[in-house]
């Protein structure tokens, strides 16, 4: 007997026979599969029989099929002959198989050899503009290194004059 708060009847002729039903969960360890597959045979096949009673609410809800119905569904699918979804492929001779992969390796290395070559030119291009620059970089520091000095000259030089007003200026000439 079957004892839960929530009750839906979809097959009331079934009412005061409950123990003629069988839930799906229980319906599959009956015919040994899975729950699964089960759920499977309700989703795809039309003839699964129609649920007679709901028990639960929400995801805790369980369905009962009639156990007689359910057996002769269950094992018309289980003594079906098993067709392949597909045909087969048929097997290529392995020394096809190992043409096609000599094939496919000299294509890669081909490509990659291609790909050394563009990623050489691309470093030696890099290197030589690294080299300029790195040239570029000592002259101005060089430039402005002698900017520096010559600023510093010219400050003491005017710190000279100042403290001794007689002695000659850089480039004056005493006389």
């Amino acid at each position: 007997m079957i004892h839960v708060d929530s009750i839906t009847w979809l097959r009331p002729e079934f009412k005061g026979r409950e123990d003629e039903l069988v839930n799906l969960a229980a319906g599959a360890d009956l015919v040994g599969v899975t729950r699964s597959a089960v759920s499977n045979w309700a989703k795809r096949h039309a003839n699964f029989p129609r649920i007679a009673l709901l028990t639960g609410i929400g995801d805790r809800r369980m369905k009962y099929v009639p156990r007689d119905e359910f057996i002769a569904f269950a094992l018309t699918q289980l003594n079906k002959k098993r067709t392949p979804a597909r045909k087969p492929a048929s097997r290529r001779p392995t020394t096809r198989l190992r043409a096609d992969e000599i094939a496919h390796s000299e294509r890669q290395i081909a490509r990659l050899i291609e790909l050394e070559a563009r990623q050489a030119t691309a470093l030696a291009n890099t290197r030589q503009a690294l080299r300029k620059h790195r040239e570029r970089l000592k002259r101005a520091r060089r430039g402005l290194a002698a900017e520096v000095d010559a600023v510093h000259r010219l400050e003491h030089t005017e710190e000279t004059s100042r403290a001794d007003p007689t002695a000659p200026a850089d480039g004056d000439v005493a006389g």
